[in-house]
């Protein structure tokens, strides 16, 4: 009885063992370097603003006014801080805050539960995935157009959030269209068993269980939005106010304005005071996220 000598064994060789778990091991090794790039370039550069900042933030910078002269942020000086800046921050995310929550949630909620299964509305979530990858310099030209010129908004704190709003609003309709898709049919179809209209299942059960995902993504998309520079520039933002805002329709600065504008100075000492708006940013970020992490989790808790 002869024996084919030239077929394969259908068990792997020791050697092919090996070979797999090399390749493995290079594999996750290669992961954990690209990894390892992205936090050490993220800790040197906090290091470097935690340095350059170090002593010149203060409870006066955080509460007066921008000034020219450096010798009113040194201790001991008349005072000069971020402010106006800050303030005009604050009311920039808050009035895209709501612009967003409602025009991204509502329109996720008619996409979802709502409209028909067609091409049409496919054409529709296709183009909003595309619009969540648009320069923000786009949205800014467009707010320019729209708001500040075609509206005849100017300059003001409510075309920034508008803008602003442009800017974010595909990311939030795709974040919350993913929450609404992860609530179970099945608890939509025991409330409609127990004789629930439509607005009720959605309005008890639906945005209940999914408004952990729909605050996260839409609290990381303002995150975004608070650091932007471009687009509040093409609707006219100042980059030194000496007041804080106090209209909707009257204009307006913001902490990246500032920072920008203390950065592009000559003297050296502006940069210190640059790396001490970048901190002030950065804890306005880190507390919104952590307020993001909060809310998901308060609402984890409750279902």
């Amino acid at each position: 009885m002869s024996t084919d000598t030239g077929s394969e064994s259908p068990f792997a060789s020791a050697g092919d063992v090996d070979r797999k778990h090399l390749i493995g091991r290079v594999f996750v090794g290669m992961c954990f370097l690209s990894t390892l790039v992205g936090i050490v370039a993220l800790g040197l550069l906090l290091a470097d603003v935690a340095y350059e900042s170090w002593g010149w933030v203060t409870w006066e910078f955080l509460t007066y006014p921008p000034s020219r002269t450096i010798e009113n942020y040194l201790p001991g000086g008349r005072g000069a801080g971020i402010f106006p800046a800050l303030i005009g921050s604050i009311l920039l995310i808050a009035l895209t805050a709501i612009f967003t929550v409602f025009l991204g949630v509502g329109a996720a909620v008619y996409l979802e539960e709502y409209a028909p299964d067609s091409r049409f509305t496919s054409f529709i979530e296709a183009n909003i995935s595309n619009l969540a990858g648009v320069p923000s310099i786009v949205y800014g030209l467009l707010g320019l157009a729209i708001f500040v010129r075609a509206f005849q908004l100017g300059s003001s704190l409510i075309a920034g959030a508008l803008t602003l709003t442009l800017l974010i609003l595909p990311i939030v309709i795709v974040s919350a269209q993913e929450s609404l898709r992860a609530v179970p049919d099945s608890q939509r179809r025991a409330a409609y068993g127990v004789g629930a209209t439509q607005w009720e299942v959605i309005r008890d059960v639906v945005l209940p269980s999914a408004m952990p995902g729909i605050m996260t993504g839409t609290i990381l998309a303002l995150s975004r939005a608070i650091g932007e520079t471009a687009p509040i520039l093409m609707v006219g933002a100042a980059t030194s106010m000496f007041t804080a805002p106090y209209s909707l329709t009257g204009p307006f600065s913001a902490m990246p304005m500032q920072i920008f504008d203390w950065a592009r100075l000559p003297q050296d000492d502006f940069q210190h005071v640059a790396a001490a708006g970048i901190v002030v940013l950065l804890t306005v970020l880190l507390a919104m996220n952590a307020v993001a992490i909060y809310i998901r989790h308060r609402f984890e808790t409750q279902l």
